[in-house]
């Protein structure tokens, strides 16, 4: 961007933060992935509404393309800024304006993290339980453009099921306040929930009303040790059918050993397996003993039946951290190695199935590197992980990985399945949205987006 365009924008946006540092723009520029340079012009800095509806109106004036960020933990290129665009960073936007128990309502602004709203929720004696190993860092705002999901989704539904309202910029730079936190709203059609998924490209997210809910009993952790990969649904239905789950994850033993490796933890087993199951399940107080006898009495059945090799259920909190660590730490643990990852999705019923067929076909197409596994077994999301192999250069095996996506997709398709689970498209899958939606679904999602941002200007070149 020449001076003088910088200078437009700073004469449009009075008071505006705005960086052109070589490291903002680095570390600014990009999320998790790391399959592209991030080459932005500059990074914005608003610090209320206001001036996010100025930065807007700027853009439009000046045809400038904007980039919304938050955490920058996302895995799809949907917060990349590769093209000369104004990166919209949200943090100075980290204020939590306004608190109501009675209607169990948290209104936070965008560059809140999701951590900090957990630990404000417990303040007041509720729980927000959107959860996942990122949530430190990632914000309300990006959590909302992806849908996010995580390890509560078995019991409490992806972020769409926690926002009440939103305070939105659009494409032409209005602020529009959608629904209010509002339980029953039948007045037109709920744009609130076109914005939640939308990945930054119809608005950029500026508040929002979160619902939380009631703190959660105690609960334990089991971490089993599956006989075989086909056993995995027949294992959640026995613990589904006796126990009250919260969470219901499953990681292959690739992913454990990288795990135990790359931060120096035992094995927590004296069995190997090829996959494992970690469930959280709900001990409340009142009936602990009857419940944890009931939990071990289940472990015996599934043992003696073989479905399960071994196991091992906490007695303390500490010990449910230390097993939980074993799953959260899997994707840190595969960063340093430039992992192609998918985060793909089936109806549960179909999952073993699904993951023998997408092992099938990753094993031919990745010959010499480390596959690892993970995934929401409750929900049907399959995280698929591959590890570049040493020594091969970046661009090599990226071409490796595009090859390798297409049949990917058509396998995801197949099984009438989505190839982007709680990620979103981003940039990285934008090729294959067709693989999850209809010719005619992705017409009218251009059509909205003409309705929303008729300049284009919000977060070009993702999702269509």
């Amino acid at each position: 961007m020449s001076t003088s365009r910088i200078d437009t924008f700073r004469a449009q946006c009075p008071g505006l933060s705005l960086s052109t540092d070589p490291g903002v723009l680095e570390s600014h520029g990009q999320d998790w992935t790391r399959f592209r340079r991030p080459d932005p012009t500059a990074v914005a800095f608003p610090a209320d509404n206001t001036q996010v509806s100025d930065l807007v109106r700027a853009a439009i004036a000046t045809g400038m393309h904007l980039v919304p960020s938050g955490g920058r933990t996302g895995l799809s290129g949907g917060a990349l800024a590769a093209s000369g665009e104004i990166v919209v960073s949200m943090d100075r936007m980290r204020r939590i304006l306004h608190e109501d128990p009675a209607d169990r309502l948290l209104t936070v602004q965008a560059g809140v993290a999701i951590a900090e709203v957990q630990a404000r929720a417990r303040e007041l004696g509720l729980y927000y339980p959107v959860s996942f190993a990122a949530e430190g860092s990632a914000q309300v705002g990006g959590t909302i453009a992806t849908n996010a999901g995580g390890i509560r989704v078995l019991r409490h539904g992806m972020t769409r099921e926690r926002v009440k309202g939103l305070k939105v910029i659009d494409g032409r730079g209005r602020l529009l306040d959608l629904n209010r936190g509002l339980v029953k709203n039948a007045s037109g059609y709920d744009l609130r929930h076109l914005m939640i998924g939308s990945e930054g490209t119809l608005g950029i997210v500026v508040e929002a009303t979160l619902r939380l809910t009631e703190a959660p009993p105690p609960s334990r952790v089991m971490l089993l040790a599956l006989d075989s990969m086909p056993v995995m649904m027949t294992v959640l239905a026995k613990l589904r059918g006796s126990l009250r789950l919260s969470a219901c994850e499953f990681f292959s033993v690739g992913a454990l050993e990288l795990v135990c490796r790359s931060f120096d933890l035992r094995y927590p087993l004296e069995t190997s397996a090829d996959g494992f199951l970690l469930v959280e399940f709900d001990v409340p107080a009142a009936s602990e003993q009857h419940i944890e006898e009931q939990a071990l009495a289940i472990f015996d059945e599934m043992l003696e039946r073989g479905w399960i090799l071994d196991g091992v259920l906490s007695t303390s909190e500490a010990q449910k951290r230390a097993l939980w660590r074993y799953r959260e730490a899997i994707s840190e643990a595969a960063a340093p190695y430039t992992p192609y990852k998918n985060d793909l999705s089936v109806r549960v019923s179909k999952l073993p199935d699904f993951l023998q067929d997408l092992t099938t076909l990753a094993e031919a197409r990745f010959a010499g590197c480390s596959l690892l596994w993970y995934g929401h077994v409750g929900d049907g999301n399959l995280h698929m992980n591959v590890l570049k192999p040493e020594g091969e250069e970046t661009a090599a095996f990226e071409r490796r990985c595009k090859e390798a996506s297409e049949a990917i997709y058509r396998l995801v398709r197949a099984y009438g399945g989505s190839v982007s689970a709680e990620h979103g498209i981003g940039l990285l899958k934008r090729p294959f949205l067709g693989y999850s939606c209809s010719e005619e679904e992705i017409e009218l999602m251009r059509g909205i987006k003409q309705v929303m941002d008729p300049h284009g200007i919000l977060n070009p070149g993702k999702l269509l």
